[in-house]
């Protein structure tokens, strides 16, 4: 399974978002209500990626318009970056989830799912020009780190481009190397038991990236 049929070679970022609608490389397609894609332009200097839509996002079709963009949001302008200044995205472009009752439960993505969909985030990546991609959450990091990445003990660290995702001079700024910065995701803030703490927690995690963008 992959959406790498999918994708059309040399597309631009409008061209990227109106192909994924159709896309079917996997089987998540078949349970969403649609593909969520992203939102923001190439000019972004930040590059968020999380797991996969929620149930807000689907129905809407934008990432991160639920609880934990909210948060999202108010960390960012916390830590010193301009959410206008972002580009937002997830690994997994269908929202996964199970039924209980009229509910629609999040599910996490495994490792097949994550590599299926995996062509749209590079193909995303060949179409903005970050200084700093930050992954929010275990699944959005080991997409792009690996799956031996572990985000609660590297969390807060800029680390170099991985080669094995992208060449980094198919899209860093002038100025240096893209960085990539690992985080909690919001949704793990809204569920924290402390959530006062997680949230600081995230917010110092954000003030690295914003250093790396001075």
């Amino acid at each position: 399974m992959t959406a790498a049929d999918f994708v059309p070679a040399g597309a631009d970022l409008e061209e990227l978002r109106a192909a994924a609608r159709g896309c079917q490389g996997c089987h998540l397609w078949e349970d969403a209500t649609q593909t969520v894609f992203s939102r923001g332009g190439p000019e972004a200097r930040v590059v968020l990626v999380g797991e996969q839509p929620g149930d807000v996002e689907d129905q809407r079709g934008e990432p991160f318009v639920g609880p934990a963009g909210v948060l999202l949001r108010r960390a960012l302008g916390d830590a010193g970056i301009d959410p206008a200044d972002t580009y937002t995205t997830n690994a997994v472009k269908h929202f996964k989830f199970r039924r209980q009752g009229k509910r629609r439960i999040h599910q996490t993505p495994d490792r097949i799912e994550i590599q299926a969909c995996r062509p749209w985030l590079l193909a995303e990546f060949a179409q903005v020009n970050p200084r700093v991609v930050v992954v929010l959450g275990a699944t959005a990091a080991q997409a792009l780190l690996g799956p031996s990445f572990r985000v609660t003990r590297q969390r807060g660290e800029l680390l170099p481009w991985p080669e094995s995702a992208y060449h980094p001079e198919d899209f860093a700024q002038p100025g240096g190397t893209a960085k990539v910065l690992a985080t909690l995701h919001p949704s793990a803030i809204l569920r924290a038991d402390d959530r006062d703490t997680a949230y600081k927690g995230l917010v110092d995690d954000l003030q690295v990236a914003a250093s790396a963008l001075r």
